[in-house]
């Protein structure tokens, strides 16, 4: 069976040069990934970030390009952070909401253009944040203000190269090429933490072991279920006479995802809980009442109790903000009025749409808990068994992208293949 459906996509020339050009971006990410920027000790490096939870993770899903200080260490991070920015200021600013919602195509690519211009300040502002914070740990020396400069420039068309790349795979490849970027990061770091375990093991601890394998079973049989899960609504079609052609009658349903916002609520919570803390790094060495307060936080930030409730309540909002941008139920009830649709035993229009937001939040109320839940796993796994080579893995965090992005590319995969054998037919 995958023996056949293997050489039915290799078959469609369409596809295959899709997949093709995804591998090829995929390869060019891991060449960029593994150019260093010069000047620092990568013994030292790998060693701070191996102590640092949330860098670790960062680190993760970079495929390492963050621990070996290369020209794409940023990742993407900056645009991520622009996106987040920009769909917050559309429950500011009026204009600048209409201009996503209701302008159609070419309102979302002057959005998305307003996302581009702000990722390069952004990353220039991380990357100083991170040259700061490796200075105050001795891991760098001081840089006069001319390499400054360079390595700012560096980082920042680093930054800007991979979000080309990203939106490259999204236009011309299959898939989402911001997941797809983070997924070919987190797949190329496994090997070495499988070899990080196999190196360290140690036969007394067995249980934790045990425990690891199954957990690691449980939440990828989670995710799946969840990922999958879907709310059929039931709608039906009245019958309507257009010239000698009756059309309508029929009976179908409007999926609703137990997860509607996907992975992107993880990707958003991890962006915004590691700004605070990149700003806070920039200042903390100033002497006046604004270092002190900056040094707070970033030790507040560090402590792993508020890392993890911080983490589990931004996961949760996301979840609930992210769904409100992608899914708009008073749009779905109209365009199920207009071609004749409506939910059995309920009035078309607002009865409709409430109807569909009771749904919605009834299943994103599980969906987001579930996506909390899974963004902490990583510190009860490290806590319990004491295996932190594997705790970024097994977090559920990269474990969920992992999983999602696949099934997601397959879906589409899938839904290619069809649509060439309805054209062949």
């Amino acid at each position: 069976m995958f023996v056949q459906f293997f050489v039915n996509l290799w078959k469609n020339k369409p596809l295959r040069k899709k997949i093709i050009f995804v591998c090829i971006v995929f390869a060019a990410f891991r060449v960029l990934a593994n150019i260093p920027v010069p000047g620092v000790d990568p013994t030292k490096l790998a060693q701070f970030f191996s102590q640092n939870q949330m860098l670790g993770l960062l680190n993760v899903f970079s495929g390492g390009a963050l621990a070996r200080f290369s020209i794409v260490m940023l990742g993407m991070g900056p645009y991520i952070t622009a996106v987040i920015a920009l769909q917050l200021a559309t429950m500011i600013f009026p204009s600048l909401e209409k201009m996503y919602k209701e302008e159609g195509e070419a309102g979302k690519k002057k959005f998305n253009q307003y996302g581009r211009l702000l990722t390069a300040p952004l990353a220039a502002l991380q990357g100083y944040a991170m040259l700061s914070l490796l200075q105050s740990q001795n891991i760098i020396g001081q840089f006069s203000p001319l390499m400054l400069i360079g390595y700012l420039v560096t980082v920042t068309a680093g930054a800007l190269l991979l979000m080309w790349l990203g939106e490259l795979i999204s236009e011309q490849g299959i898939g989402n090429g911001v997941s797809l970027l983070i997924f070919a990061g987190i797949v190329a770091r496994t090997p070495s933490y499988f070899g990080q375990t196999i190196v360290g093991w140690d036969i007394s601890r067995l249980g934790s072991y045990l425990v690891f394998l199954v957990v690691a079973l449980i939440m990828i049989a989670l995710v799946v279920l969840v990922n999958e899960a879907r709310r059929n609504v039931p709608v039906s079609y009245t019958k309507r006479v257009r010239g000698y052609k009756m059309y309508g009658g029929t009976s179908t349903y409007l999926p609703i995802p137990l997860n509607p916002a996907g992975v992107m609520p993880i990707i958003f919570a991890m962006a915004i809980l590691m700004f605070p803390q990149m700003i806070s790094q920039v200042i903390s060495g100033w002497g006046t009442w604004g270092g002190k307060i900056a040094a707070g936080v970033t030790g507040l930030v560090g402590n792993p109790w508020f890392y993890n409730i911080g983490y589990f309540a931004l996961v949760v909002g996301f979840a609930y903000f992210y769904t409100q941008v992608t899914f708009d139920p008073e749009s779905v009830a109209e365009n199920l009025q207009k071609s004749g649709g409506f939910i059995p035993g309920i009035r078309p229009g607002k009865s409709t749409s409430q109807r569909l937001k009771f749904i919605l939040y009834h299943c994103l109320f599980v969906g987001a808990i579930f996506l909390g839940l899974v963004a902490i796993t990583p510190s009860l796994i490290q806590g319990g068994t004491g295996l932190s080579a594997f705790g970024f893995l097994i977090g559920g965090t990269a474990l969920l992208i992992v999983v999602s992005v696949v099934l997601d590319t397959m879906r589409q995969v899938k839904s290619q293949m069809k649509i060439r054998e309805y054209e062949s037919f």
